[in-house]
């Protein structure tokens, strides 16, 4: 950078004050931004252009971090997550990003976006995921859980709110690598369905209902959940881990009334998904490197959807802490499992996958993002046990 670069960089900067930190050039340059002993440092190595800063400070600053230009010292996660609680400070040019923000929500959009992201492969998810291949929030029930004890936690909480009977159908919609639906047949004997978008991930799902000879209680279909109103089939329960921050926000209602298409009366939804303390487009940087088209439904908006077409809220839980803690544990097993990554992908792959593990978790940790588990019914439901003992036993 210039001397007239830098002069607007530190100006740019000094807004970003909660937390005191240094920022030093590799020409030994350097300045502080905030009052008090610096709690992070980072490194410039490169031009940051003054007009990616004023289109998106997210954006900017991500891209320059792939690149190499920005470099912080220290722990990744550490630093981010003294820098996230002020992201209300954040530029962002709408005009600019129109079409970043608001893409296109067509069928076929969403499919390629969802490919973009969870087909990159499943021998990288099991690098770094868990052999439950459980790809959303886990549950940590005590202290020393592993992420595999919370993710079969999680799985089992979500199966005990569903209230499920033996013979019971239960739908999964966006259901990854089917794990919970495995656990639901072998527990309670249901006749489950799963549908994703990911080519990948019914591949390895339809190989483990093989593996564990559930052929006659399981399927998976390559499926959007714009087509099940077409299916002649009605479900007892249907649950969505994950699914809904992909469907955009113009798409929430078609969502819901394609799940009120095949859902039995008295039956049981459960949503879990990321979701916002107010309405927002979305962070341009994971829009972009991510999970394009991705946006993340508030708490209010779903309740007030599905209230429209009669459905009762019964049970809300958050899980903001445990998505934090999933995150590290994910960033952990990235990191212990760098060699074998770089076999597969070069640096700006890698730093582009270690920024989005830690700017999530301190997003998560700083109430930025939260994760909400809701359990609604169709209808009125007199059946559910009167306490909610019977999710803990």
């Amino acid at each position: 950078m210039n001397i007239v670069e830098r002069k607007f960089f530190k100006k740019y900067l000094s807004k970003f004050d909660e937390n005191p930190f240094l920022v030093r050039f590799n020409d030994g340059d350097s300045f502080v931004i905030g009052e008090g002993e610096p709690k992070f440092e980072i490194m410039i190595n490169g031009s940051i252009p003054k007009s990616d800063l004023l289109t998106s400070t997210s954006l900017a600053l991500g891209e320059a971090y792939m690149r190499g230009d920005l470099e912080e010292k220290g722990d990744l996660y550490t630093t981010l997550n003294f820098f996230m609680g002020q992201m209300n400070k954040f530029t962002i040019d709408h005009k600019i990003l129109k079409n970043l923000i608001h893409p296109s929500v067509s069928a076929k959009a969403q499919k390629k976006e969802v490919q973009y992201h969870y087909d990159i492969g499943n021998d990288f998810y099991s690098l770094w995921l868990d052999k439950t291949m459980c790809y959303s929030c886990g549950y940590f029930k005590n202290e020393n859980d592993t992420l595999y004890d919370a993710q079969v936690n999680k799985v089992h909480l979500i199966l005990s709110k569903l209230n499920l009977e033996e013979g019971m159908t239960l739908l999964d919609i966006g259901c990854g690598w089917g794990f919970l639906l495995i656990e639901a047949a072998k527990k309670y004997k249901i006749h489950g369905a799963g549908i994703t978008l990911s080519e990948e991930q019914a591949k390895k799902f339809q190989q483990r209902i093989k593996e564990e000879n559930l052929e006659n209680y399981l399927e998976v279909k390559l499926m959007d959940y714009r087509e099940l109103h077409k299916l002649d089939r009605r479900f007892d329960r249907i649950v969505s881990i994950g699914m809904l921050e992909h469907v955009g926000r113009e798409h929430y209602e078609l969502f819901i009334k394609n799940v009120n298409s095949v859902l039995k009366q008295s039956g049981i939804l459960l949503l879990h998904y990321i979701s916002g303390l107010k309405e927002s487009a979305g962070d341009p940087w994971i829009k972009k490197y991510i999970f394009p088209g991705g946006v993340i439904p508030s708490l209010r908006e779903m309740i007030n959807i599905c209230s429209e077409y009669g459905y009762y809220t019964v049970d809300v839980e958050s899980l903001r802490r445990h998505y934090k803690k999933t995150l590290l544990c994910w960033n952990e097993n990235f990191q212990n499992n760098l060699d074998k990554i770089r076999e597969k992908f070069d640096d700006k792959f890698i730093r582009m996958w270690e920024l989005y593990l830690c700017s999530c978790a301190a997003s998560f940790n700083n109430g930025v993002i939260d994760l909400h588990q809701i359990v609604f019914t169709k209808g009125v439901n007199n059946d559910l046990p009167m306490t909610r003992d019977y999710l803990y036993k």
